[in-house]
């Protein structure tokens, strides 16, 4: 069977399948809003269809809170943030939203382009950590740390609102000095000193988001690593809380989730799709993290 890729959105079709088409919107999104854009997060979530369910998009995504909360399913958990405080889903990982939160801030949509090879970085995304999938996805930021944050964004929205991307260069400059002050707040997911062993981590779970579908035992990865199953088990559960296992199973679930929403597959063809021959064993696997079976979940999908 020819695999079923799960679709990725990029900004021009999220915009076809989640927001309203209605000329408010058309005012707010300039020309090449597909490459940044910036907009007040209360403005946006009023105009999107909801809930959006477990979705992919090629874009990074930043949020913002000046007042209020605003709450997001990013990979396997669910994070609420409040004022002065950060949320970044970088592109390609799983999200999903189903409130309509109360709240104010900026919201600013980008390509990774964005940040690459300008303004003298290094290594382009691998500056922030927080737009791998493996970062923390949450940041929180002191008062004296938020007021420059939210000075530029001010100011990104003044250019952008104004001027689309005539002025793409400043907007770039001021935007990635934001990324800068966000990786002074930023905290990554674990606390350990032991820089080898949470690169290691980290590189599991890299290879875990490129490889779900075909690997799914933890030699797989162990041999991807060049170092022993016990080692990577040792390693991955001390710097995460999790063992390799559960975040195999718990990667394996979210991929089915995103293919129950956007395609008609049978329950025995998704198990497939993701690497699982037997059926009746996937079942007990999903109900096993998300309460349900796939085909009650399925029912819940209230699809655009």
């Amino acid at each position: 069977m020819t695999q079923t890729n799960i679709k990725t959105h990029s900004t021009e079709s999220f915009r076809q399948h989640f927001m309203q088409d209605i000329p408010m919107l058309h005012d707010m999104l300039k020309a090449d809003f597909g490459k940044f854009f910036i907009v007040r997060v209360e403005d946006m979530i009023r105009l999107i269809k909801l809930p959006v369910p477990p979705t992919r998009s090629t874009t990074h995504t930043f949020i913002f809170l000046t007042e209020g909360e605003a709450i997001m399913t990013i990979g396997n958990d669910t994070y609420t943030i409040y004022k002065d405080e950060c949320l970044l889903v970088p592109a390609g990982q799983v999200f999903s939203f189903t409130h309509l939160d109360i709240n104010k801030g900026f919201l600013c949509n980008f390509q990774p382009e964005m940040v690459i090879g300008k303004i003298g970085l290094k290594e382009g995304l691998n500056d922030f950590d927080f737009l791998n999938v493996w970062g923390n996805p949450r940041i929180s930021l002191k008062p004296s740390q938020a007021l420059p944050v939210l000075q530029m964004l001010q100011r990104v929205f003044q250019l952008y609102t104004e001027q689309g991307l005539k002025q793409l260069e400043l907007i770039q400059a001021y935007f990635i000095t934001v990324l800068y002050e966000l990786n002074q707040a930023y905290q990554p997911l674990s606390k350990s000193t032991q820089i080898q062993a949470v690169k290691l981590a980290n590189q599991f779970k890299a290879l875990l988001f490129q490889h779900i579908r075909s690997k799914h035992l933890v030699s797989d990865y162990a041999s991807l690593l060049a170092i022993t199953p016990n080692h990577l088990n040792k390693v991955v559960k001390q710097i995460t809380d999790k063992s390799p296992t559960k975040w195999i199973d718990e990667t394996l679930v979210l991929e089915a989730k995103v293919l129950l929403y956007q395609t008609q597959l049978s329950i025995g063809e998704i198990a497939s799709e993701i690497g699982i021959h037997d059926s009746s064993y996937f079942s007990r696997l999903f109900k096993k993290y998300e309460k349900q079976t796939p085909t009650q979940f399925r029912k819940m999908i209230d699809k655009p």
